[in-house]
């Protein structure tokens, strides 16, 4: 009944944060019980990642253009959800003078320059650590810079107060615990370890941990507490962060 249980949460963490068929999920559990999977979700993005810079360097592309076509296979397979939560989320930091003002423009299906700029600029860091990688570590940095990007979502949660009750950052996080987001960081420290050995698992984790952490301290600082698009972006700041430390590692 455990393994089922846990089998259904993987499921329901692969349909929340990919694009990829997870089926009907019967009985579904709470949102936040899929936590300690998201580093799981994040394998599906960063393999697809990992491979698509593979072929393009061996097809002979610049590595700018591999690189590029590595984060284009990465937001195939997620649909671009984080992506679009790092828009909403700078262009509401940045046009609101009240935290109401600001959820205001989060919910804003129209993107504005400050939100294009940040995407503008998450792409082109993360492109140009992605094409700076040289050997196996093309195929295994994508992947564990994926899993421990997703890794801080869940202690997110569990640190801040939903900033809009009711919304679908509040639901996300409905059976959640402690115990839930820990086994998340395991499974993700354990993969990074495993995929790029002790100094740079230790340097990898360190990077997410403080990009995650600045994003969290940003949202409660402006937003009273976390929501959907706040947890986009600390992915994608986490992401970033991750590459940029091992692109040179």
């Amino acid at each position: 009944m455990s393994l089922r249980r846990r089998w259904a949460e993987l499921r329901l963490a692969l349909g929340l944060l990919t694009r990829l068929p997870a089926g009907t999920i019967t009985p579904c559990p709470p949102m936040g019980a899929a936590v300690w999977a998201y580093p799981l979700a994040g394998i599906a993005p960063g393999l697809a990642a990992a491979l698509a810079l593979w072929a393009g360097g061996a097809a002979g592309l610049p590595a700018a253009a591999a690189a590029l076509l590595a984060l284009a296979a990465g937001a195939l397979v997620t649909g671009g959800l984080h992506e679009d939560g790092l828009a909403d989320l700078t262009d509401g930091l940045s046009g609101g003078r009240t935290r109401e003002r600001r959820l205001e423009i989060m919910r804003d299906s129209r993107i504005g320059s400050h939100g294009a700029l940040a995407l503008i600029l998450a792409t082109g860091l993360r492109a140009a650590a992605l094409g700076a990688l040289q050997g196996g570590a093309v195929l295994t940095v994508p992947l564990a810079a994926a899993m421990l990007s997703r890794a801080g979502l869940g202690p997110v949660m569990r640190a801040l107060p939903p900033a809009r009750p009711g919304g679908l950052g509040d639901s996300a996080a409905r059976g959640s615990s402690l115990a839930r987001a820990a086994a998340g960081a395991v499974i993700a420290a354990a993969a990074a370890l495993a995929l790029l050995g002790a100094a740079p698992a230790i340097l990898a984790l360190a990077a997410g941990a403080i990009a995650t952490a600045g994003v969290a301290l940003l949202a409660r600082a402006r937003l009273g507490g976390y929501s959907g698009d706040v947890l986009g972006a600390a992915q994608i700041a986490a992401e970033t962060a991750v590459l940029l430390a091992l692109c040179r590692a």
